[in-house]
């Protein structure tokens, strides 16, 4: 796993889902480097699909390494483990960390599986940002919590919230992530840096990407 620099995490930051997406496609230089790929013409699915959406626009955009976990928000009878699993797995991650939470529920999304409390709580344990395959509530609270939030909706209630499983590899928005992998979410969805590629690379390339296109769009509109 290559960290990414501070410097390089400012430098995405300042970028976008999109440009990030790009910069994955264009180091892989037409070569799959051990992505699942699309279509004849082998476009890579480091991206989220259309069903994670951003629930709270104003917050921004978020950069982190990935901590995963899935829970049940209505299932009495599924197992559970302790809560304190997820956080001691979150706050020894590298920083910044998104959170990611799956509903695995026989009705996955009918309760929330994440909130005001959750964001308070995970705000102290370096969490830049949370990205939900299922239902949250209390966006009114997250929001003056600051947690930048990615869901498929919002509830008024959860239930039994039990914790399935932490850290490991899981499908969400019908892209794999695998813990530690980095990713940058705003208002398009979420991109991700795959493991194997160097978050610092990925960054400058995107930032050239962006420079590039910039000046294609001015010249489009001086035209």
């Amino acid at each position: 796993m290559i960290l990414a620099t501070e410097d390089s995490i400012k430098l995405l930051y300042s970028l976008d889902s999109a440009t990030v997406f790009n910069a994955v496609v264009e180091s892989m230089g037409g070569s799959q480097g051990g992505l699942e790929l699309e279509g004849k013409g082998g476009v890579p699915l480091n991206y989220m699909g259309p069903e994670i959406r951003s629930i709270i626009p104003s917050l921004g955009k978020s950069v982190g390494y990935a901590v995963t976990a899935e829970l049940t928000s209505n299932d009495p009878d599924s197992p559970s483990l302790p809560w304190e699993e997820h956080y001691t797995a979150l706050e020894n991650s590298p920083n910044p960390t998104i959170a990611i939470i799956k509903d695995v529920d026989s009705n996955p999304g009918r309760g929330a599986c994440f909130g005001d409390g959750m964001a308070a709580k995970y705000s102290t344990l370096g969490v830049s940002g949370v990205i939900v395959e299922g239902s949250a509530r209390d966006i009114a609270g997250i929001t003056k919590v600051g947690m930048p939030l990615w869901a498929t909706g919002s509830v008024p209630g959860h239930g039994v919230f039990n914790l399935i499983s932490v850290n490991k590899s899981i499908v969400v928005g019908s892209l794999r992530i695998h813990p530690g992998e980095l990713l940058i979410a705003d208002l398009d969805g979420c991109t991700k840096i795959p493991l194997g590629l160097d978050p610092n690379k990925i960054a400058n390339i995107a930032k050239e990407i962006q420079i590039r296109e910039l000046e294609g769009i001015k010249k489009i509109l001086e035209s």
